[in-house]
């Protein structure tokens, strides 16, 4: 008969859920705990970037900050437009390369836009079902599902372009002709550098980005 030891070493399993922790949180703390004890709470100073242009780095920080603000007013428009349908931005680029494009292939459109089959699908169906772009298989592959934009899809199309063309033809006013190359080169040039012919193709402009 095995008897009771008092001095036996008993395990105990304990499981330990790890817990998200906030930094924030824990510097709050840290004060609060500084001022209920009388300690003196520490003061951290604000860092103060005393060149607006440049970074130490070399960033330029005003054309990201020209980029950001052109992108925000050139979507600024047709985003107004699509609210009326209860669209999106992902509605807005699926029609354009359709319009653009009429029987483009599912599988171009989504190495164009570099987004989730999932994603494409689910916006496709959308602009299916109320009757802006229709489907059709391929001629000579008949798995394959070709795009096409209804009458209403490109009048849509249109109405979202015409828009963000008109901000461009206004901006283009005050650049000579002779120096639009240099704006194409430079866009071309934000392009992934694998990626630029098959903009230039896409666009159709030979030129583009040609001294």
């Amino acid at each position: 008969m095995i008897g009771f030891d008092p001095f036996a070493i008993r395990v105990t399993y304990v499981t330990i859920v790890q817990k998200y922790v906030n930094m924030a949180d824990l510097i709050f703390q840290s004060q609060t705990h500084q001022i209920a004890t009388g300690e003196a709470v520490s003061e951290t100073e604000p860092t103060v970037i005393t060149e607006p242009m440049c970074s130490e780095d070399g960033i330029p920080f005003h054309l990201i900050e020209l980029l950001f603000f052109a992108y925000r007013d050139f979507t600024r428009d047709p985003d107004e437009i699509l609210q009326e349908f209860e669209f999106g931005r992902a509605h807005h680029r699926v029609l354009h390369f359709v319009n653009r494009n009429p029987g483009i292939r599912v599988a171009d459109l989504l190495e164009i836009l570099q987004i989730t089959k999932q994603s494409l699908g689910r916006v496709l169906k959308q602009l299916v079902d109320t009757g802006y772009i229709i489907q059709r298989p391929g001629e000579t592959d008949r798995r394959q599902r070709l795009l096409y934009p209804t009458e209403d899809g490109r009048s849509l199309a249109l109405a979202l372009l015409r828009p963000q063309s008109d901000r461009i033809d206004a901006a283009l006013s005050s650049v000579p002709a002779s120096e639009r190359p240099i704006i194409e080169r430079f866009l071309l040039g934000m392009i992934n550098g694998d990626q630029q012919e098959d903009a230039r193709r896409l666009i159709r402009k030979p030129d583009l980005g040609e001294p």
